[in-house]
């Protein structure tokens, strides 16, 4: 157990749940960050809600939303969240104690790191902001601060200001945007940026990390908050010392436009094949893993229309005080006191030293759209500029025009009385016809030449040899009973579900002579191991239904075809994770693709609370 925390006070709980609290990692608006050990000894970081905010129905509310959200989140390059108790006295998270310094202490203390180093960190972030941006999640706090050298992997931490691109809550007031000016995209300075920051604007983040630890200093510098606002609005980014593809990579990412920045995923492709990506993942053997995963993975957005900004799901480390992102440096959280203030400059904007035009996009002019309109705000309120604007732009919290209360949207599921192949009784988790979009999403993925597409089912085609899942629900579920109706397209074609999936889980391969069933991830990411298999009496088939029905509760699963039971597996490996829906090429047949499947009726119940 590591020595970097401070002892408890009087008062501090000493045991939280299943968890033996053994020192403070830090304290913030929103409460108390502990150190404690699970009970198989693993150290812990547990984040509890205050004493009066427990209290507070509408924060918990938020508390418990945040939790949902968090859960969503896999572990590729991220603090893992591993267990929450919403509905306690006290509300607390437990997740992932990741000891390793900040970025921001390890270029404080020893410099900008190796070109290499510099590399591994750059696939790193952009691999964890792929897993987020997946979960339908955007950070809106990406910083060095936030950004942990772990051993073997870099992790990126602190969602507790995340966002649902898809949420429209209150749980935001409408005049606040939320995060570290330095590192905050030009767009979300604009009226018209509360509560629609989208994934672009953690990539703009993303860029302003890594040119910091390349160089060892932010590419808009580090004056006042006004002016370095003013500079991201206005002026291109200061990136002498980053060199080759990777400022290019960087330099377009910092883009104005939102619209002309890679996404994350583009970000990960790109830098396996540029720069010292080998010898940089050859001495990371997680971060290789974890790359790996990611690319093997479908970057659905979450369902769930419930986000929690300012609550917390962090990830903490031995450099608590500031990778916790609890002490004040710049970054707005939503209890923190509002603080009236405007967007100004204080000072001249210097220009910085250019980059390529055909890297860097231009400075708009002032009369060109919406940031051509702010930056004349921004010159025209220079002489209302006070001591108490400063300090609110430093803590990131930057009224902008009241625009009315926003929609509410819940996402209760919905409860019957229906009976698990058991006979006990649970209730539905989701249901879909998959007739249209609804909880699942279409997908035409030309990079590995496969759709998801609606016709009057979900159509799964693939036109290469592979594997493929499409885009559904991201909940999280222990035991669980589901059903779905399978057809195979073709003949050569195997419908997949996989259950208590992560990363890495159960799949059940349905193809025209029986069920398979195989771990994926146990041995390595991508693999895939049959540890069952239940012919059939005789052929699926094609076009012709089956109903699909799995069961699990503990380590047992039991497996059904059109309401009969085919056979049952017990296996302890996996416990808990996602349902999802996708296809296998049938591993017995040397035909060539296409390869189609299609599903439609599918239900998940869960047992009833």
């Amino acid at each position: 157990m590591t020595g970097n925390h401070a002892p408890l006070r009087d008062g501090d709980p000493r045991r939280l749940g299943r968890y033996t609290v053994v020192g403070r990692l830090g304290e913030g608006g929103m409460g108390t960050v502990y150190l404690a050990t699970a009970p198989d000894g693993v150290p812990v970081a547990v984040k509890v809600v205050r004493t009066d905010l427990a209290h507070d129905e509408q924060f918990r509310r938020r508390f418990r939303s945040e939790v949902n959200r968090a859960r969503q989140v896999p572990p590729f390059c991220t603090a893992e969240v591993l267990d929450a108790a919403p509905d306690d006295e006290r509300p607390y998270l437990v997740v992932e104690y990741v000891d390793g310094p900040s970025l921001a202490a390890v270029v404080r203390d020893r410099g900008p790191l190796s070109q290499a180093n510099l590399h591994g960190l750059a696939i790193g972030v952009a691999t964890a902001l792929t897993a987020i941006h997946g979960a339908g999640v955007v950070h809106r706090d990406l910083k060095p601060n936030n950004v942990l050298l772990a051993a073997g992997s870099p992790k990126v931490i602190d969602f507790g200001i995340a966002h649902s691109p898809q949420a429209t809550t209150g749980h935001t007031r409408t005049d606040q945007v939320v995060g570290t000016v330095a590192y905050m995209a030009p767009e979300r300075f604009g009226p018209e940026s509360s509560g629609s920051t989208t994934p672009a604007a953690d990539i703009f983040s993303w860029g302003a990390v890594i040119a910091y630890a390349g160089t060892g200093r932010n590419p808009f510098g580090s004056d006042a908050a006004p002016v370095v606002a003013a500079r991201i609005l206005t002026q291109p980014p200061d990136l002498s010392g980053l060199s080759g593809p990777l400022r290019e990579l960087v330099a377009q990412a910092l883009a104005k436009d939102p619209a002309e920045r890679p996404t994350a995923r583009e970000l990960v492709d790109r830098l396996l094949t540029a720069g010292p990506a080998q010898s940089a993942l050859a001495r990371q053997p997680d971060l290789l893993a974890a790359v790996e995963e990611v690319q093997a993975t479908d970057v659905a957005p979450a369902l769930d229309p419930v986000a929690a900004p300012g609550v917390g799901a962090a990830g903490l480390s031995a450099d608590a005080g500031a990778a916790a992102g609890l002490a004040p440096d710049a970054t707005t959280r939503l209890d923190d006191s509002a603080l009236p203030h405007v967007l100004a400059a204080s000072a001249p904007v210097p220009a910085p030293i250019p980059v390529s035009a055909a890297t860097v996009a231009a400075p708009l002019p002032p009369s060109s759209g919406r940031f051509g309109r702010i930056t004349l705000a921004v010159v025209a309120v220079v002489a209302l500029l006070t001591s108490l604007a400063v300090a609110g732009l430093m803590y990131g919290i930057i009224p902008l025009p009241d625009r009315g209360p926003q929609a509410q949207a819940s996402s209760a599921p919905a409860t019957s009385g229906a009976a698990s192949p058991s006979g006990a009784a649970d209730r539905v988790l989701f249901t879909d016809r998959l007739t249209s979009e609804q909880l699942w999403q279409p997908r035409d993925d030309k990079e590995n030449d496969a759709t998801c597409a609606f016709q009057n089912a979900l159509v799964v085609t693939r036109q290469s040899v592979g594997s493929y899942r499409c885009p559904g629900p991201r909940n999280e579920v222990a035991d669980f009973a589901m059903t779905v109706d399978v057809r195979l397209q073709t003949a050569a074609s195997c419908a997949a579900i996989w259950f208590r999936f992560d990363t890495g889980g159960y799949v059940l391969r349905v193809c025209a002579d029986g069920y398979h069933v195989a771990t994926h991830g146990v041995g390595g990411p991508a693999a895939v191991t049959t540890v069952e298999d239940y012919p059939f009496a005789a052929p699926l088939a094609v076009q012709a239904v089956a109903k699909v029905g799995i069961e699990a509760r503990g380590a047992d699963m039991t497996f059904t075809r059109d309401g009969q039971p085919l056979g049952t597996y017990h296996d302890p490996t996996f416990d808990r994770g996602r349902v999802v829906i996708g296809i296998f090429p049938d591993p017995k047949t040397t035909a060539a693709p296409p390869f189609s499947v299609a599903f439609t009726n599918i239900e998940v119940r869960v047992p009833s609370a």
